[in-house]
């Protein structure tokens, strides 16, 4: 079993979400965050064959790329990486899934359900881009979403301080009522770069859909959000 390129580039931006991980039967990789409060799963481009456990994904991405070509056997307990020749072998042990931070099937169950949205905006690579830069420029860790004339504006700002500087974004998006503040943690927006559709319900919750790939995301907002009067 060889790691595709694809597969790889959802295993990091996964460990930047969880240290460990779940592989299961088939060809879906899913993580939660330990604070629960990020959801993720997507369908990649390879399938693996057996269930088994990683405790530390950054370490086991490490191991991988000490060789060339890599190729991955999976044992009962382990894993045996060895190179193209077979000249460098390493042995790799498994966690107990029963050990790991791992989402249910019916906490993926329940995300999927998900669809009583109040508030739908589209986020492009671009504009996150941006809201990033300008977060790390300003040392703002919070980010508005709020209506603006028919679009939905994203605001970098600092919700303790409201003389502070801000920054500010419209993009495309539709909501029910204009009488909203959703909140997020900036550190909590731990997506791969790309282009998504958001929807956000009254619930504290977003779900976050990849346009080009099978990827999904569910990310909570912050307590401090308000709709409605």
């Amino acid at each position: 079993m060889k790691l595709t390129d694809m597969t790889v580039e959802v295993l990091k931006n996964y460990s930047t979400i969880n240290s460990n991980i779940v592989f299961t039967e088939g060809n879906t990789i899913s993580t939660i965050a330990e604070s629960r409060n990020i959801l993720a799963t997507s369908t990649v481009d390879m399938t693996f064959a057996t269930k088994f456990g990683v405790y530390d994904l950054n370490e086991f991405l490490g191991v991988i790329d000490l060789v060339d070509e890599p190729q991955i056997k999976v044992e009962e307990t382990h894993a045996v990486i060895s190179d193209s020749t077979g000249r460098s072998k390493i042995k790799y042990f498994f966690t107990d899934p029963a050990m790991v931070t791992t989402p249910t099937e019916s906490m993926l169950e329940k995300a999927r359900g998900m669809n009583n949205f109040v508030v739908h905006f589209t986020m492009d690579r671009d504009t996150m881009a941006k809201i990033k830069r300008a977060s790390s420029a300003l040392k703002h860790k919070e980010l508005s979403i709020t209506a603006s004339d028919g679009a939905i504006r994203l605001t970098v700002l600092d919700k303790e301080n409201t003389t502070s500087n801000t920054f500010s974004i419209d993009v495309p998006g539709t909501y029910e009522s204009e009488d909203f503040n959703f909140i997020y943690s900036i550190e909590n927006l731990k997506v791969l770069p790309g282009d998504y559709e958001v929807g956000i319900s009254t619930k504290q919750m977003s779900k976050w859909t990849n346009t080009d790939k099978n990827m999904t995301y569910w990310l909570a907002l912050d307590k401090t959000t308000t709709y409605g009067a």
